[in-house]
């Protein structure tokens, strides 16, 4: 009775330890996959887990957690999304349009690719952003930024309306009347 007892005692312990064992590859799969993108360190990190038998995997896991990386893919992703948010706080002045890299709020062109970073007021000489419509420092107006006054279509300018009013012989031709085809006026 004793032995049978011992017999089910040993069995019950070995499947509980082969249940731990699998337990434990199972949780570093999972977790190295969510820390590394790397195929090549999440199958060496199930293998140092799975390189020591049931009941002994407490090695291979307290290796695994040593040399894990230290945050998963989500933790880096949301820092890297706060660190943008930042430094758009701080404002895109200090970044180059073209290349993004950064680049000192004073630099007219950037150094990397050249790009032109800022306007030079005509008055005063000051660095000025395209975006402003008058220089902060001695209220010129930038003649870039004035807005352009264009005639809407309805309005023909004069210079407009003299060449269409000139026959094939350079001659002054009169326009047709209402109820006249548009082809009457350029007969002789």
């Amino acid at each position: 009775m004793e032995e049978q007892l011992a017999v089910i005692a040993a069995v019950i312990g070995g499947v509980w330890a082969m249940l731990l064992w699998i337990s434990i590859v199972v949780w570093v799969y999972r977790d190295v996959r969510d820390r590394s993108r790397d195929s090549s360190l999440q199958l060496l990190s199930v293998f140092v887990v799975l390189m020591f038998f049931p009941g002994f995997n407490i090695p291979g896991l307290a290796l695994y957690l040593m040399l894990r990386p230290r945050d998963t893919l989500e933790e880096a992703y949301a820092r890297s999304l706060e660190e943008e948010a930042l430094l758009r706080e701080l404002g895109d002045e200090g970044a180059c349009p073209s290349c993004r890299r950064l680049t000192d709020k004073e630099f007219h062109y950037c150094p990397s690719c050249q790009t032109q970073l800022k306007d030079q007021c005509a008055k005063c000489e000051r660095l000025l952003s395209f975006s402003w419509v008058a220089c902060p420092y001695c209220n010129t107006t930038r003649p870039s930024a004035a807005p352009s006054v264009k005639p809407s279509g309805a309005e023909a300018s004069p210079t407009v309306e003299a060449l269409s009013s000139i026959g094939e012989e350079g001659q002054a031709q009169t326009p047709p009347e209402a109820g006249e085809p548009e082809t009457a006026r350029f007969q002789h």
